[in-house]
Protein backbone atom coordinates (compact mmCIF):
# COMPACT_ATOMS: atom_id res chain seq x y z
CA UNK A 1 0.00 0.00 0.00
CA UNK A 2 1.00 3.32 -0.20
CA UNK A 3 1.20 6.24 1.98
CA UNK A 4 -2.08 7.47 3.24
CA UNK A 5 -1.86 10.82 5.60
CA UNK A 6 -5.38 9.71 7.46
CA UNK A 7 -3.67 6.18 8.86
CA UNK A 8 -0.45 8.03 10.02
CA UNK A 9 -2.24 10.86 11.33
CA UNK A 10 -4.74 8.62 13.38
CA UNK A 11 -1.85 6.31 14.54
CA UNK A 12 -0.47 9.56 15.48
CA UNK A 13 -3.65 10.45 17.37
CA UNK A 14 -3.56 7.16 19.59
CA UNK A 15 0.13 7.37 20.68
CA UNK A 16 -0.45 11.15 21.41
CA UNK A 17 -4.10 10.54 23.41
CA UNK A 18 -1.78 7.46 25.38
CA UNK A 19 1.05 10.02 26.29
CA UNK A 20 -1.63 13.24 27.07
CA UNK A 21 -3.29 10.68 29.61
CA UNK A 22 -0.21 9.54 31.30
CA UNK A 23 0.86 12.76 32.79
CA UNK A 24 -2.37 12.83 34.83
CA UNK A 25 -2.45 11.16 38.32
CA UNK A 26 -5.75 10.83 40.46
CA UNK A 27 -5.50 14.09 43.84
CA UNK A 28 -8.45 13.87 45.28
CA UNK A 29 -7.37 18.03 46.97
CA UNK A 30 -7.54 19.14 42.55
CA UNK A 31 -10.11 16.23 40.93
CA UNK A 32 -12.15 18.81 39.70
CA UNK A 33 -9.66 20.84 38.26
CA UNK A 34 -7.99 18.07 37.14
CA UNK A 35 -11.46 16.68 35.56
CA UNK A 36 -11.85 20.17 33.81
CA UNK A 37 -8.39 19.97 32.27
CA UNK A 38 -8.94 16.53 30.84
CA UNK A 39 -12.16 17.02 29.96
CA UNK A 40 -10.50 19.72 27.18
CA UNK A 41 -7.22 18.39 26.80
CA UNK A 42 -8.52 14.64 25.92
CA UNK A 43 -12.07 15.28 24.30
CA UNK A 44 -11.75 14.72 20.79
CA UNK A 45 -9.70 16.85 18.14
CA UNK A 46 -7.75 16.14 14.94
CA UNK A 47 -4.16 16.40 17.06
CA UNK A 48 -2.38 18.43 13.31
CA UNK A 49 -0.31 20.48 15.60
CA UNK A 50 1.15 17.19 17.51
CA UNK A 51 1.43 15.34 14.55
CA UNK A 52 3.25 18.10 12.67
CA UNK A 53 5.54 17.71 15.70
CA UNK A 54 6.18 14.16 15.13
CA UNK A 55 6.16 14.96 11.34
CA UNK A 56 8.97 17.40 11.27
CA UNK A 57 11.20 15.03 14.53
CA UNK A 58 11.16 12.25 12.14
CA UNK A 59 12.32 14.16 8.83
CA UNK A 60 15.37 15.51 11.07
CA UNK A 61 16.12 12.14 12.45
CA UNK A 62 14.95 12.29 16.37
CA UNK A 63 13.14 9.03 17.58
CA UNK A 64 9.32 9.28 18.64
CA UNK A 65 9.87 8.75 22.37
CA UNK A 66 11.98 12.49 21.72
CA UNK A 67 9.39 14.03 19.65
CA UNK A 68 6.45 12.83 21.93
CA UNK A 69 6.18 14.83 25.07
CA UNK A 70 6.88 18.11 22.35
CA UNK A 71 4.12 17.17 20.68
CA UNK A 72 2.08 16.64 24.20
CA UNK A 73 3.21 19.95 25.69
CA UNK A 74 1.81 21.89 21.85
CA UNK A 75 -1.91 20.16 22.67
CA UNK A 76 -1.66 21.43 25.93
CA UNK A 77 -1.23 24.57 25.02
CA UNK A 78 -3.50 24.30 22.06
CA UNK A 79 -6.22 22.55 24.69
CA UNK A 80 -5.81 25.62 26.89
CA UNK A 81 -6.32 28.25 24.20
CA UNK A 82 -9.54 27.02 23.43
CA UNK A 83 -10.75 26.96 27.16
CA UNK A 84 -10.05 30.46 27.08
CA UNK A 85 -11.60 31.36 23.41
CA UNK A 86 -14.60 29.65 24.56
CA UNK A 87 -15.21 31.88 27.72
CA UNK A 88 -17.92 34.38 28.19
CA UNK A 89 -15.70 37.20 27.97
CA UNK A 90 -13.92 36.09 24.82
CA UNK A 91 -15.95 34.31 22.07
CA UNK A 92 -18.70 33.29 24.59
CA UNK A 93 -19.44 29.62 22.84
CA UNK A 94 -21.57 27.21 24.57
CA UNK A 95 -20.22 23.94 22.34
CA UNK A 96 -16.86 22.65 21.55
CA UNK A 97 -16.23 19.79 19.72
CA UNK A 98 -19.49 18.72 19.59
CA UNK A 99 -20.35 18.74 23.47
CA UNK A 100 -20.55 21.63 26.60
CA UNK A 101 -17.60 24.01 26.68
CA UNK A 102 -14.94 23.58 29.74
CA UNK A 103 -16.90 26.68 31.47
CA UNK A 104 -20.53 24.82 30.60
CA UNK A 105 -19.73 21.53 32.06
CA UNK A 106 -17.00 22.84 35.21
CA UNK A 107 -18.21 26.35 35.55
CA UNK A 108 -15.83 29.74 34.62
CA UNK A 109 -13.05 29.62 37.54
CA UNK A 110 -12.58 26.38 36.82
CA UNK A 111 -12.14 26.28 33.32
CA UNK A 112 -10.08 29.64 33.65
CA UNK A 113 -7.64 27.36 35.44
CA UNK A 114 -8.06 24.40 33.52
CA UNK A 115 -6.25 26.67 30.94
CA UNK A 116 -4.02 28.11 33.38
CA UNK A 117 -3.07 24.98 34.13
CA UNK A 118 -2.62 23.43 31.10
CA UNK A 119 -0.49 26.66 29.73
CA UNK A 120 1.85 26.34 32.41
CA UNK A 121 2.48 22.15 32.49
CA UNK A 122 3.07 22.41 28.59
CA UNK A 123 6.58 24.34 29.83
CA UNK A 124 7.18 21.50 32.52
CA UNK A 125 6.78 18.58 29.65
CA UNK A 126 9.12 20.19 27.74
CA UNK A 127 12.18 21.09 30.30
CA UNK A 128 11.64 17.47 31.46
CA UNK A 129 12.32 15.58 28.47
CA UNK A 130 14.97 13.48 28.85
CA UNK A 131 15.13 12.29 25.21
CA UNK A 132 16.66 15.25 24.52
CA UNK A 133 19.50 17.33 25.14
CA UNK A 134 19.45 20.27 27.81
CA UNK A 135 19.67 22.56 24.74
CA UNK A 136 17.37 21.31 22.93
CA UNK A 137 14.74 21.56 25.88
CA UNK A 138 15.44 25.00 26.13
CA UNK A 139 14.60 25.76 22.98
CA UNK A 140 11.46 24.19 22.64
CA UNK A 141 10.52 26.15 25.77
CA UNK A 142 11.58 29.45 23.97
CA UNK A 143 9.63 28.80 20.94
CA UNK A 144 6.83 27.49 23.03
CA UNK A 145 6.49 30.35 25.26
CA UNK A 146 7.33 33.17 22.02
CA UNK A 147 4.94 31.93 20.16
CA UNK A 148 1.98 31.20 22.41
CA UNK A 149 2.63 34.37 24.18
CA UNK A 150 1.59 38.13 23.39
CA UNK A 151 4.35 37.94 19.78
CA UNK A 152 2.09 35.24 18.82
CA UNK A 153 -1.01 33.59 19.92
CA UNK A 154 -2.52 35.72 22.17
CA UNK A 155 -1.43 38.61 20.87
CA UNK A 156 -3.92 37.74 17.33
CA UNK A 157 -5.94 36.81 20.20
CA UNK A 158 -6.08 40.46 21.40
CA UNK A 159 -6.34 41.86 17.86
CA UNK A 160 -8.94 39.77 17.18
CA UNK A 161 -11.36 40.98 20.14
CA UNK A 162 -10.38 44.49 19.52
CA UNK A 163 -12.73 44.18 16.24
CA UNK A 164 -10.38 46.36 14.24
CA UNK A 165 -9.75 44.67 11.49
CA UNK A 166 -10.20 46.85 8.23
CA UNK A 167 -8.32 45.13 5.35
CA UNK A 168 -7.57 41.88 4.31
CA UNK A 169 -3.84 42.73 5.26
CA UNK A 170 -4.93 43.28 9.01
CA UNK A 171 -6.76 39.58 8.69
CA UNK A 172 -3.52 37.99 7.51
CA UNK A 173 -1.61 39.44 9.95
CA UNK A 174 -3.76 38.77 12.99
CA UNK A 175 -4.03 34.94 11.56
CA UNK A 176 -0.35 34.95 11.43
CA UNK A 177 -0.37 35.22 15.23
CA UNK A 178 -3.60 33.76 16.36
CA UNK A 179 -3.46 30.56 14.02
CA UNK A 180 -0.47 29.86 12.21
CA UNK A 181 2.16 30.73 15.44
CA UNK A 182 1.29 27.54 17.53
CA UNK A 183 1.46 25.55 13.91
CA UNK A 184 5.00 27.44 13.38
CA UNK A 185 6.09 26.25 17.20
CA UNK A 186 4.49 22.68 16.55
CA UNK A 187 6.62 22.27 13.43
CA UNK A 188 9.69 23.82 14.88
CA UNK A 189 9.69 21.63 18.16
CA UNK A 190 9.58 18.67 15.96
CA UNK A 191 13.21 20.11 14.47
CA UNK A 192 14.71 20.60 17.98
CA UNK A 193 13.72 16.60 18.94
CA UNK A 194 16.17 16.16 16.21
CA UNK A 195 18.87 18.70 16.37
CA UNK A 196 20.18 20.62 18.96
CA UNK A 197 21.36 23.78 16.75
CA UNK A 198 19.49 23.75 13.10
CA UNK A 199 20.45 25.71 10.37
CA UNK A 200 18.90 28.91 9.89
CA UNK A 201 17.62 27.31 5.53
CA UNK A 202 15.84 24.81 7.60
CA UNK A 203 13.98 27.02 10.50
CA UNK A 204 13.11 29.71 7.68
CA UNK A 205 11.90 26.64 5.41
CA UNK A 206 9.39 25.33 8.22
CA UNK A 207 8.21 28.57 9.13
CA UNK A 208 7.28 29.73 5.79
CA UNK A 209 5.26 26.29 5.48
CA UNK A 210 4.05 26.87 8.54
CA UNK A 211 2.66 30.70 7.87
CA UNK A 212 1.08 29.00 4.69
CA UNK A 213 -0.31 26.88 6.18
CA UNK A 214 -1.96 28.37 9.47
CA UNK A 215 -3.43 31.13 6.76
CA UNK A 216 -4.82 28.48 4.73
CA UNK A 217 -6.34 26.44 7.92
CA UNK A 218 -8.00 29.75 9.12
CA UNK A 219 -9.46 30.21 5.39
CA UNK A 220 -11.00 26.42 5.28
CA UNK A 221 -12.30 27.28 8.75
CA UNK A 222 -14.08 30.61 7.87
CA UNK A 223 -15.07 28.60 4.58
CA UNK A 224 -16.79 26.12 6.60
CA UNK A 225 -17.61 28.09 9.36
CA UNK A 226 -20.80 29.29 6.37
CA UNK A 227 -20.99 26.13 4.75
CA UNK A 228 -20.85 23.67 7.31
CA UNK A 229 -23.20 21.89 9.86
CA UNK A 230 -22.86 22.38 13.23
CA UNK A 231 -22.65 18.32 13.52
CA UNK A 232 -19.63 18.35 11.09
CA UNK A 233 -18.02 21.03 13.19
CA UNK A 234 -18.73 20.03 16.76
CA UNK A 235 -20.30 23.95 17.27
CA UNK A 236 -22.84 26.23 16.64
CA UNK A 237 -21.96 27.63 12.52
CA UNK A 238 -22.11 31.04 12.14
CA UNK A 239 -20.29 31.67 15.41
CA UNK A 240 -17.80 34.32 13.89
CA UNK A 241 -20.91 36.65 12.28
CA UNK A 242 -22.40 35.83 15.63
CA UNK A 243 -19.36 37.66 17.31
CA UNK A 244 -19.12 40.39 14.73
CA UNK A 245 -16.20 39.22 14.01
CA UNK A 246 -14.05 39.56 10.38
CA UNK A 247 -13.34 36.77 8.23
CA UNK A 248 -11.41 36.38 5.17
CA UNK A 249 -15.10 36.54 3.49
CA UNK A 250 -15.62 40.13 4.33
CA UNK A 251 -12.76 40.62 1.83
CA UNK A 252 -13.51 38.20 -1.06
CA UNK A 253 -16.00 35.64 -2.45
CA UNK A 254 -16.64 32.09 -1.95
CA UNK A 255 -14.81 30.52 -4.91
CA UNK A 256 -11.94 33.17 -3.94
CA UNK A 257 -11.20 31.88 -0.72
CA UNK A 258 -10.77 28.37 -1.85
CA UNK A 259 -8.76 29.63 -4.85
CA UNK A 260 -6.62 31.30 -1.98
CA UNK A 261 -6.69 28.44 0.60
CA UNK A 262 -5.15 26.50 -3.04
CA UNK A 263 -2.47 28.52 -3.40
CA UNK A 264 -1.26 28.98 0.05
CA UNK A 265 -1.27 24.90 0.33
CA UNK A 266 1.12 25.11 -2.63
CA UNK A 267 2.88 27.76 -1.21
CA UNK A 268 3.48 25.30 1.77
CA UNK A 269 4.50 22.58 0.09
CA UNK A 270 7.29 24.17 -2.15
CA UNK A 271 8.55 26.20 0.78
CA UNK A 272 9.82 22.48 2.61
CA UNK A 273 10.75 20.59 -0.65
CA UNK A 274 14.57 21.24 -0.06
CA UNK A 275 14.14 19.71 3.36
CA UNK A 276 14.30 15.93 3.91
CA UNK A 277 11.61 13.47 3.56
CA UNK A 278 8.60 16.08 3.31
CA UNK A 279 5.99 13.70 1.85
CA UNK A 280 4.07 13.90 5.26
CA UNK A 281 3.56 17.42 6.00
CA UNK A 282 3.24 17.56 1.98
CA UNK A 283 0.14 15.53 2.20
CA UNK A 284 -0.97 16.43 5.74
CA UNK A 285 -1.44 19.93 3.76
CA UNK A 286 -3.56 18.55 0.71
CA UNK A 287 -5.71 16.69 2.82
CA UNK A 288 -6.17 19.29 5.09
CA UNK A 289 -7.94 21.44 1.98
CA UNK A 290 -10.27 19.11 2.61
CA UNK A 291 -11.71 18.49 5.21
CA UNK A 292 -15.05 19.09 6.40
CA UNK A 293 -14.39 20.29 10.34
Amino acid sequence: MGFNVVNELNSAVEKVESALEAYYSSNKATEKLTDAMKYSLLGGGKRIRAFLTLSFAKMYGATEEAAIPFACAVEMIHAYSLIHDDLPCMDNDDMRRGKPSCHIKFGEATALLAGDSLLTQAFEVCALNDKVSALSSVNAVRILSSLAGYKGMCGGQEIDLSDKVESYEELVYLHSLKTSALIKAACLLGLYAAVDVPNSEDVEAISEYADCLGLAFQIQDDILDVTGTSEELGKPIGSDSKNDKKTVLAFMSLEDARVASVELTTRAISAIARCPDSTTPAELALWLLSRKK
